[in-house]
């Protein structure tokens, strides 16, 4: 198997996972520090804010980046490759899965296909430098690359929203799609196995979770807070208060980012300890604000079409009343017609 240090650039940024923080790394001025960072089982990032960041310090958004070797060995159990398969790596980053993928495939029936141009060519140049014959081209992800399908195996290395058709469509019937998939509200993601049937529909397990970097094309930006709630600090006629036994803990639920759909929210801790978390609707102008302090009760704020508080709340009650499950326990079915997560059987779905 391909080391991932014969792929990363002199300049990284690993994630501390004491600190949460992203230290720069270059191995110019410190090789041995750079090389055990790279041999280290934590993501390192490659490039910041589409490449337009310079400078050492870390960039406002993540924008390619390898990922922890556990999380990759993970993914590649799940997909399955066998030597002689033909295989797409959606998402190529550095050229280091891509490389996995063809020791395990062998021959030339890997592909790796990659949106942003220099990535992709500093991707293609390191696979050469390490010997590997697989190609790297640049496009789109969420197209796919025709020109190879079809495919016993597509992987992603970025979250998506949905699943895109184009890879359901390149994929052999009962070839294997695994991808990282996330919701608006969520912060983490899980990665889903899914089987491609021969009706153009494709189903199965989520296995572990996972936090990935948006698809590009899917990012989305959001309204200034003040589109929902006007400055000067007085609350909009209609607002709703009231208060919730809840936690800010329970935001980050699986279950709760499919059950509230079309939402995002932050959580900011104060330097007191008190917790603010807000909820933003991405379609209208609903709104939710949370105050934790430590007090049994929060008190909340809603506002706008939607009660977006009663919606988590509401989605804690289903989860709670099914037994809290793990993300094991859910699994998706994609196709022409749409999308639905379900709870132990296609026949649950989540509504």
């Amino acid at each position: 198997m391909a080391p991932r240090h014969l792929f990363l650039p002199d300049l990284i940024w690993p994630l501390d996972p004491d600190t949460g923080r992203y230290p720069v790394v270059d191995r110019v001025d410190d090789p041995v520090r750079w090389r055990a960072w790279a041999d280290a089982d934590t993501p390192i990032v490659t490039q910041w804010d589409d490449g337009r960041h310079a400078g050492p310090a870390p960039g406002r958004t993540a924008t390619s980046s390898s990922s922890e070797p556990s999380l990759v060995a993970g993914m590649l159990t799940d997909l399955d490759v066998r030597p002689g398969q033909r295989v797409l790596d959606v998402g190529a980053g550095t050229g280091w899965t891509t490389a996995l993928l063809t020791a395990c495939a062998g021959g030339r029936g890997v592909v790796g296909v990659e949106l942003d141009p220099e990535v992709a060519g500093a991707a293609r140049a390191r696979l050469r430098a390490a010997g590997v014959d697989a190609p790297v081209v640049t496009g789109d992800g969420a197209d796919g690359w025709a020109d190879a399908a079809p495919y016993d195996r597509v992987q992603c290395t970025y979250g998506v929203l949905r699943v895109p058709p184009a890879w359901i469509v390149q994929t052999r019937p009962g070839g294997v799609i695994v991808a990282p998939w996330r919701t608006r509200f969520a912060h983490r993601g899980a990665v889903v196995r899914l089987t491609v049937g021969a009706d153009g529909t494709a189903s199965g397990r989520f296995t572990r979770v996972a936090e990935f970097m948006q698809s590009r094309p899917e990012r989305q930006e959001w309204l200034e807070h003040t589109d929902y709630v006007p400055p000067g600090g007085a609350w909009p006629v209609g607002t709703v208060k009231s208060t919730s036994t809840l936690g800010p803990e329970e935001l980050g639920g699986f279950a709760v980012g499919i059950l509230v759909p079309g939402v995002v929210h932050t959580v900011n801790e104060a330097a007191n300890g008190t917790i603010t978390a807000w909820l933003y609707a991405l379609r209208d102008r609903s709104w939710a604000a949370v105050f934790f302090d430590g007090d049994p009760e929060a008190e909340v704020y809603q506002g706008g079409e939607r009660r977006l508080w009663d919606e988590v709340e509401a989605a804690h009650r289903w989860w709670i009343g099914h037994g809290r499950p793990g993300q094991e326990r859910f699994g998706l079915t994609t196709g022409p017609e749409g999308e639905t997560a379900w709870l132990d059987r296609p026949d649950r779905p989540l509504r």
